[in-house]
């Protein structure tokens, strides 16, 4: 089977070239980057958490996680600068498209009851966000090991100018909208 890199550079380009009616190759929508971020905001209460959480978004992404920091302090929610408060992972090239082939055909399909992500999370630039509420869908992670369930944001960034362009990508790619 051919990586979903090989398939976007050979078959869906041209697609989308006379498709979208460009010229110039160099128009074409590409998907640049893809982020997981895990925010946790139980971590304020025990920092442990976020240790934990950061090696589950390691094993989903196969790349190591970043520990975010809180930027600033907030009374309310008993949070100090500084305190480790989430995790994420930014993807490019190749791990990029090995991720996104893992969402589209394994991931995805595991949800239960699913009817397609939502067309309306895109953002007026082509860049699509998503949000999942199980972390357990994503084969990598053992059901057995899991002390909370948790939920993660996908961002995908597209070099598409507008969300018709990075729609029709991310349908050529795969991703299962559902029909208004």
């Amino acid at each position: 089977m051919a990586s979903l890199k090989e398939y976007y550079e050979q078959d869906l380009r041209p697609r989308l070239q006379e498709k979208l009616g460009l010229k110039n190759v160099m128009d074409i929508p590409k998907v640049e980057k893809v982020v997981l971020n895990m925010g946790l905001g139980e971590a304020v209460q025990n920092p442990k958490i976020v240790e934990k959480a950061a090696q589950e978004l390691t094993l989903i992404a196969c790349q190591k996680a970043v520990v975010t920091k809180a930027k600033k302090s907030i009374a309310t929610f008993k949070l100090r600068e500084g305190m480790p408060i989430g995790a994420r992972v930014t993807l490019r090239q190749d791990r990029m498209y090995d991720f996104l082939s893992k969402l589209v055909n394994i991931a995805l399909p595991r949800v239960r009851d699913f009817r397609g992500v939502s067309p309306k999370g895109f953002d007026g630039n082509g860049n699509y966000s998503m949000g999942i509420n199980e972390h357990l869908i994503f084969p990598e992670i053992d059901y057995d090991k899991i002390d909370k369930i948790r939920g993660l944001n996908i961002t995908i960034v597209t070099s598409a100018k507008t969300d018709e362009e990075g729609k029709e990508l991310l349908s050529l790619i795969g991703m299962p909208f559902k029909k208004n």
